[in-house]
């Protein structure tokens, strides 16, 4: 995170902007010290109350405490592997995406499970080219980290963790209207599995 921090947002220290994380409760550690600026704002987003969390999302999958194209940053580090149906909540990123917004999106290729309290899913860069292009976003970069780091002291290596980098590009009033068909089919779908 902290590379996406000076590869991206370089040069934005005088900016105004709006941070969020999603899956922010501090479990094992945050990514809020990663972000500190007096002139950005970093909120944490989860789905329960707690340490470094500022809104409590009622929906996984249908944020109304959050604006659409209302946010210059989102960032996510392992949580997508305990989302059910990622693919609806990737699109809830894009919609609070400001044109022109960054994601940036952590989550495990390997590893054992570790329900928190699903383990769903792990992640290869072609898939999450695929699903930022579902998305609507522009995939920026997309990689695994496949080789050990010998400077990581704790079991960081083991998880293989895969980043997508994308960015959410300015749509025609067509292409607007097309996502937000798309998105709220998706949502309808998981409503018919029992879902909020």
């Amino acid at each position: 995170m902290l590379c996406f921090r000076r590869k991206y947002l370089s040069g934005k220290e005088d900016e105004r902007l709006l941070i969020m994380d999603l899956g922010s409760q501090d479990v094992n550690g945050s990514y809020k010290p990663c972000f500190e600026n007096e002139n950005w704002c970093f909120k944490g987003l989860d789905m329960a109350p707690g340490k470094n969390v500022d809104i409590v999302l009622d929906d996984p999958y249908c944020w109304k405490e959050v604006r659409t194209s209302s946010v210059d940053v989102l960032v996510s580090g392992q949580a997508f592997e305990h989302v059910e149906f990622f693919w609806v909540t990737i699109m809830e990123i894009a919609r609070i995406l400001k044109p022109g917004g960054l994601a940036c999106i952590i989550a495990p290729s390997g590893g054992y499970e570790h329900k928190y309290p699903l383990d769903c899913w792990r992640f290869y860069p072609d898939g999450f080219r695929a699903l930022g292009r579902y998305a609507g976003l522009v995939a920026l970069e997309a990689f695994a980290q496949w080789e050990n780091d010998p400077d990581y002291r704790d079991d960081s290596n083991f998880w293989h963790d895969c980043v997508l980098v994308a960015e959410k590009p300015k749509l025609s009033l067509i292409e607007r209207m097309k996502f937000e068909m798309r998105s709220r089919a998706g949502r309808i779908l998981i409503r018919g599995l029992g879902n909020k």
